[in-house]
């Protein structure tokens, strides 16, 4: 999915206001990154459902230098069977997977969630994939994030659901459950799993 340019915009005048904020000198630094923060805010106000107050609101949970958040997920395969779990706040279903926390390594992260979401207890073996996450439709609109796949096996425990997940299940890669939490998890995402799990030699693909 193409993102709208005014949104681009938006992210692009918000990343610059926090910046000029983070750096500033004196008070009238501060004043221009206010305007350029309120400017943001006004644009994604006139072309979406929040008002600029709750734009702006929005935009300052991220306080510094912006820069993208990052979703680390775990493709875990047992028997020629991949496991998914279903997410509480939508009822589609996707690799078990979160956001990365800071001072973790991506493939901690990536564990960490398995274990979570799912009960498995899992290592990280391959990175299959890094993607843009704001490429589909409906996901993340006003933060930009990256999304890290790792291929995962399992090292013990029981499938077990959490307070995010409803369901915790392995299917055939033949018959994989609908619908699918888009995005977090979308049929390219689950491709590129299925061909890493079935070739290693595959090389990492990146958006």
């Amino acid at each position: 999915m193409k993102v709208p340019r005014w949104l681009e915009w938006a992210r692009r005048l918000q990343a610059l206001a926090e910046a000029a904020q983070h750096y500033a000198r004196n008070d009238y630094e501060r004043e221009r990154a206010e305007k350029l923060l309120g400017l943001a805010a006004e644009i994604t106000a006139e072309h979406s459902t929040l008002s600029a107050e709750e734009a702006r609101t929005a935009f300052t949970a991220q306080p510094g230098y912006v820069t993208p958040k990052v979703d680390v997920r775990g493709a875990v395969f047992r028997d020629g069977q991949l496991l998914l779990v279903r997410e509480s706040a939508d009822g589609g279903w996707t690799f078990p997977g979160g956001w990365a926390d800071v001072g973790e390594e991506p493939h901690l992260a990536a564990e960490r969630e398995v274990f979570e979401e799912s009960g498995l207890r899992a290592k990280a073996v391959r990175l299959i994939g890094v993607y843009d996450a704001n490429r589909v439709e409906g996901a993340l609109p006003l933060f930009h994030a990256y999304k890290l796949l790792f291929l995962c096996e399992i090292l013990g425990g029981q499938p077990t659901t959490s307070n995010e997940t409803s369901e915790v299940s392995f299917f055939a890669l033949d018959a994989l459950p609908e619908p699918l939490s888009n995005f977090r998890t979308t049929p390219r995402h689950l491709g590129d799993a299925i061909a890493n799990y079935r070739d290693p030699s595959r090389a990492t693909v990146f958006d």
